[in-house]
C-alpha cells in the first residue's frame, strides 16, 4: 500500500531553508520563496491473482527559489526513489522538478 501523503508532507516540510509547502495548492495563494510545491502524477500498481497487490504512488515535486545556487533541490534529490526531471526558470525563479515515488 501507498504510504500517506502527509508523511510525505511532514519530510518535506523538515528540508531545512524550506518556508512552505504545498500540496496542490489553490489559485490566487500567495507564495513565500523558497517554497516546494507538489501534486500526485502517477501511480506504480504491481498485481498478484489479478488484484493490486503493491501500489506506489509518483509525486511531482517542485522546488522554487529565487536563488540558482540553492541547497535545497539537492536535499530533495537525495530523497529514496526520487529523481531529476527537469529546471526552468519563470517569473525571475528558479524551478527543479523531480519525480518521487513514495
Amino acid at each position: 500500500m501507498a504510504r500517506p501523503r502527509l508523511e510525505l508532507q511532514l519530510i518535506l516540510e523538515g528540508i531545512p531553508g524550506v518556508k512552505q509547502v504545498w500540496f496542490q495548492p489553490p489559485e490566487g495563494i500567495k507564495l513565500d520563496y523558497p517554497c516546494i510545491v507538489y501534486s500526485r502524477d502517477a501511480q506504480d500498481v504491481t498485481y498478484a491473482d489479478n488484484q493490486p497487490h503493491l501500489v506506489n504512488t509518483r509525486y511531482m515535486v517542485t522546488v522554487m527559489d529565487r536563488n540558482p545556487d540553492s541547497p535545497i533541490p539537492s536535499m530533495v534529490a537525495a530523497l529514496p526513489l526520487c529523481s531529476f526531471n527537469r529546471f526552468y526558470t519563470a517569473n525571475d525563479l528558479n524551478h527543479d522538478v523531480y519525480t518521487l515515488y513514495f
